[in-house]
């Protein structure tokens, strides 16, 4: 008897718990961010011009990144010829990055704003969510294009060390493909 009353007991239990959850909205206290639809985290990320995963086509298809290829540096045994146009491509995306982060975070502000003062209409919101996708469209390319230069930079042998050291398997299938792209080194 008495295990069926902690059977029954631990049943009530994981009910009211689960009842309890569905008044809970993923968003709970995302109302008190400044702005609603960024988290600290990614306004962070906006204002450094970080990546944020924005090139892995580029990275998982045998496209170093220039800013850990810097890091790798030694291990990848770089040039200072290398190593200086690597510093460059990387300087230059950075720069572009954090500039195209902050009008992202400018546009979120003015959409999070009118929201908030029941100010927006249908145009505005047309117009400001079409310049934040445009934005976000070329803050990739920028981090995209950043791949596009240093593979250009880096011997095959150097590329190959770079996928190893950071983990990237190769399989059979995607060898051909890289026979064939990689004509350029």
């Amino acid at each position: 008897m008495l295990r069926w009353i902690s059977i029954l007991a631990l049943s009530f239990m994981y009910a009211s718990m689960s009842f309890a959850q569905q008044g809970h909205s993923p968003y709970e206290g995302q109302e008190k961010r400044v702005i609603k639809a960024l988290s600290v985290q990614e306004l962070n990320d906006y204002k450094k011009g970080s990546g944020m995963g924005m090139a892995k086509a580029a990275e998982l298809n045998h496209y170093p990144g220039p800013k850990h290829i810097l890091e790798l540096a030694d291990k990848l045994t770089l040039s200072d010829e290398q190593k200086d146009r690597i510093r460059a491509a990387y300087d230059a995306m950075h720069t572009e990055a954090v500039s195209i982060g902050m009008m992202i975070i400018k546009q979120e502000e003015l959409l999070d704003r009118l929201f908030a003062h029941s100010l927006i209409d249908e145009t505005q919101l047309d117009n400001i969510t079409g310049e934040i996708g445009r934005l976000k469209g070329q803050l990739r390319a920028v981090h995209l294009k950043a791949h596009l230069v240093a593979k250009n930079i880096l011997t095959e042998k150097q590329i190959d060390a770079y996928d190893a050291l950071r983990g990237y398997g190769q399989d059979s299938s995607d060898e051909a493909g890289r026979e064939h792209n990689h004509g350029h080194h």
